[in-house]
């Protein structure tokens, strides 16, 4: 039942998946249309831990979302459930000065077709389909164009274009890593002032032609050349929002 359920959380009925990069360009989109990027428990002082058996019943069977430890932890174990050859890796995100600490973000690196590819579903506004493993050649999706390239002799960078320059998404190592190893992190991104998690909350889920994303200051809705922006007054605001458009309840977190 883990392999159905969690398929028909994000919108796939049907459970025999083909082990080709189009099912998991497929995979990566519905995820990312049906389970927001939130970090609401942070905000209820409700600890994460680095459990897949908790990130499934947080993601699958309350209908949430998670930040990136939650959501690509878990859609890694589904990948392998559903026998696509994969392995977590870390990276470390740009924050506009310079690059967060080892196991600062985890992703998942997917080899498929013969091709590796790049898949990140706990990124919030990131690439709408898996980016092919491959140096120095634009890509393209309904997210933007972008492109991995040599970083230095350890690391490889993610870049997108913006306004007709390359802006850094993060940089990654293709070493295999284990969940366990991203602990000191997780519980930094909790606690610390310094973490961009723990600053304010913020819930944000794709759109078919766009996104939706609600913070404690506004909520934004674009849908293809539209964009509408709410400014958040009240707490009450804030839940009846988060209800309407992200089907969380407040009181409870579930969906």
């Amino acid at each position: 039942m883990y392999k159905i359920n969690y398929l028909k959380r994000i919108g796939i009925e049907d459970e025999n998946i083909s082990l080709n990069s189009a099912s998991l360009t497929l995979l990566q989109r519905k995820h990312l249309i049906n389970v927001p990027f939130e970090n609401l428990d942070i905000h209820r002082k409700r600890k994460i831990t680095l459990d897949t058996k908790k990130f499934y019943e947080k993601i699958v069977n309350k209908k949430r979302g998670g930040f990136c430890y939650e959501l690509n932890g878990l859609f890694y174990d589904l990948l392998n459930e559903l026998g696509f050859e994969s392995k977590i890796i870390a990276a470390r995100v740009y924050n506009g000065k310079d690059f967060g600490a080892e196991y600062d973000h985890l992703a998942i690196l997917t080899k498929v077709d013969g091709k590796n590819y790049l898949v990140d579903v706990g990124f919030g506004d990131f690439t709408a389909a898996p980016l092919e493993f491959i140096l120095d050649v634009e890509q393209k999706d309904s997210n933007g164009t972008f492109l991995i390239r040599r970083f230095d002799h350890e690391y490889f960078e993610i870049v997108k274009k913006d306004d007709g320059k390359w802006e850094s998404e993060y940089i990654f190592k293709d070493s295999a890593r284990d969940l366990a190893e991203f602990s000191e992190m997780c519980n930094f991104h909790q606690t610390s002032p310094e973490s961009h998690f723990t600053r304010g909350r913020v819930c944000s889920v794709m759109l078919e032609n766009g996104r939706k994303t609600l913070t404690d200051k506004k909520f934004v809705k674009t849908d293809g050349d539209e964009k509408n922006e709410t400014q958040i007054t009240s707490e009450e605001q804030f839940n009846e929002i988060l209800l309407h458009e992200f089907l969380i309840n407040a009181e409870t977190q579930t969906r």
